[in-house]
């Protein structure tokens, strides 16, 4: 029998499928859009498509995200803390504090010895430094999302924004382009700005961070300048699994397992 993780975000729609022994057969990351239950179902087909089963086979299937109870034929909704927690756990045990950049929000995780979840801290209402901020910063500058990863190179970090805020940091980004500020300076001071962010996060859960093994989940970690500068800012590595988007639908697949197991 096989085990479905479902993760419905605010930006994309994520699926993990497990075989019986906990081996991950297939994910998949497609976009949310406005049609959230077709999101769902693409994802969920890609998965079944690539393991080359059908969806009479899953066993159990568990759902997370802000959408999770959007998910039909689920066994269990859970926690996108609790989820995200768990997959990293599997991914890369040994973990202290996890951080979690999706689509709209933020969160500062802490795990005790065992890799379960001892306290966290979420980001207030606002988006900034997460996808959709990282979103309008490309499209102030003309980029793809996808090249912002990269453009600090070389940059001298000597280019601070002043503001995280969505609206005002999408125009002072317009500012610093029409005085001819380097691409590569402005994406630095962005980068630097959401570390600084996630760094307050994070001391709300772990005041004294220092030596502590951190790992990252969530779209934004596909971003190497923001991974980058969260680097320099804890002073040590940030360990990211490959696909860092599916970490909470991983976490969702295993506790599926483990359900499925009991009924």
């Amino acid at each position: 029998m096989y085990y479905l993780g479902v993760d419905l975000g605010s930006l994309s729609c994520d699926a993990v499928l497990l075989d019986n022994n906990g081996g991950i057969l297939a994910s998949s990351v497609v976009p949310t859009g406005a049609r959230n239950r077709e999101a769902i179902a693409r994802a969920t087909d890609d998965v079944l498509k690539a393991a080359g089963i059908t969806e009479d086979q899953i066993r159990a299937t568990v759902s997370t995200g802000y959408g999770r109870d959007r998910v039909e034929k689920r066994l269990a909704a859970v926690t996108e803390i609790t989820c995200h927690a768990r997959g990293i756990k599997t991914l890369f045990g040994g973990t202290q504090v996890l951080i979690d950049i999706g689509g709209q929000d933020s969160k500062a995780v802490r795990l005790d010895r065992d890799g379960q979840v001892a306290d966290f801290a979420m980001n207030d209402k606002c988006a900034a430094g997460t996808g959709r901020f990282l979103e309008a910063m490309a499209r102030a500058l003309q980029v793809d999302i996808e090249e912002l990863s990269d453009l600090d190179i070389g940059a001298s970090g000597d280019v601070t924004l002043s503001s995280m805020c969505t609206v005002f940091a999408e125009s002072e980004v317009v500012s610093l382009i029409a005085d001819g500020i380097a691409v590569n300076e402005i994406v630095s001071g962005l980068n630097r700005a959401i570390a600084s962010r996630i760094v307050a996060l994070v001391r709300r859960i772990a005041p004294a961070s220092d030596g502590l093994s951190i790992a990252m989940s969530g779209g934004v970690a596909h971003n190497h300048g923001v991974v980058r500068a969260l680097s320099q800012a804890f002073g040590t590595k940030i360990s990211v699994p490959p696909k860092p988007d599916t970490v909470g639908a991983l976490g969702a697949a295993l506790i599926a397992r483990e359900k499925g197991n009991q009924a």
